[in-house]
């Protein structure tokens, strides 16, 4: 039995090459070369705007990625951050710090970044305000009203922790949790489940959900729920609707358990049948089709999950 310090001597030893150099440079903007022109109105983009925006208040807060230009002496090709030198030129500035690439891959590390979740952006801007930055510095670095600000901030209060864990990554419309409020604890959970099961955050959906929601299982129950573009009578019969189908659900759900375990036991016994070579033999010679069957039915996995 090889020794793990014999292993580590058999397997080829190789450098690990980085793909950064450890210290980042600062450069002269002109020094700097886009590698792609950009669109003749980027500058009115709101994403554009954000940036500049930002700059202008708190600087470059991530450097641009650049690798030297083999070609040119002393110039250096830009690989991440196109918009962010543009808004540099915009704003007048002479340098900017940047992380040199030790090869010209454009794929870098930030293509690989998601959007920020509607809470994550939320917890982040909650972080920056403890840190002593005013909502106002807030919204003039993200070139927002400072009443967007004050939502964002706001945005989990009355919605309980369960139904943030299950939307924390997800991509939703800041309004749905004004929706979500309105429904106690347990029906905000089972409101955020329905949107993931279905992978719609959107503020229509929401609504369709409150409007199906049965009075008893809003935060005010004897307020009207006044819903645009519904009646009362509309929503009643969505109510009733909504019952109907959970009731139907437990039923199927009830049956489903009792099939699953029959299915389960006739699956066993069927297994254990073709565990005898007399039978086998008799269900080849006599009925072929039985056979086939019967060893599809062992075969099959599904059922095995279904029964766990």
């Amino acid at each position: 039995m090889i020794k793990k310090e014999e292993k580590k001597r058999l397997l080829p030893q190789k450098e690990i090459k980085l793909g950064f150099e450890t210290k980042t440079i600062d450069l002269k903007i002109d020094q700097v070369v886009p590698s792609k022109p950009l669109q003749p109105n980027i500058r009115k983009t709101t994403k554009y705007l954000q940036i500049l925006a930002s700059i202008k208040t708190v600087g470059v807060a991530e450097p641009l990625v650049v690798t030297k230009d083999t070609q040119a002496r002393g110039k250096y090709i830009l690989l991440d951050g196109h918009m962010r030198l543009e808004a540099l030129k915009e704003l007048e500035e002479e340098e900017v710090t940047c992380i040199v690439s030790q090869d010209d891959e454009g794929f870098t590390y930030n293509k690989h970044i998601n959007r920020l979740s509607t809470i994550q952006e939320h917890k982040m801007i909650l972080r920056a305000i403890e840190r002593g930055v005013s909502e106002a510095k807030i919204a003039e670095a993200l070139n927002i009203d400072i009443k967007s600000i004050t939502r964002k901030r706001n945005l989990l209060e009355g919605i309980c922790p369960e139904a943030i864990e299950l939307l924390k990554d997800k991509m939703v419309a800041g309004a749905v949790f004004v929706v979500l409020r309105r429904m106690k604890p347990y029906q905000q959970i089972e409101a955020a489940t329905m949107m993931n099961d279905a992978n719609i955050y959107s503020l229509s959906y929401a609504n369709a959900i409150l409007a199906s929601t049965p009075k008893e299982h809003l935060a005010e129950p004897d307020k009207p729920k006044k819903i645009k573009g519904l009646d009362e009578e509309q929503i009643a019969r969505m109510e009733r609707a909504h019952e109907n189908l959970q009731r139907e659900y437990k039923i199927a759900s009830e049956d489903f358990t009792k099939d699953v375990f029959l299915l389960t036991l006739a699956r066993g016994y069927i297994d254990s049948l073709l565990g005898n070579a007399k039978v086998v033999r008799y269900l080849a010679q006599n009925h072929s089709e039985f056979l086939e069957q019967f060893q599809k039915i062992v075969n099959m996995t599904s059922l095995k999950g279904a029964a766990a």
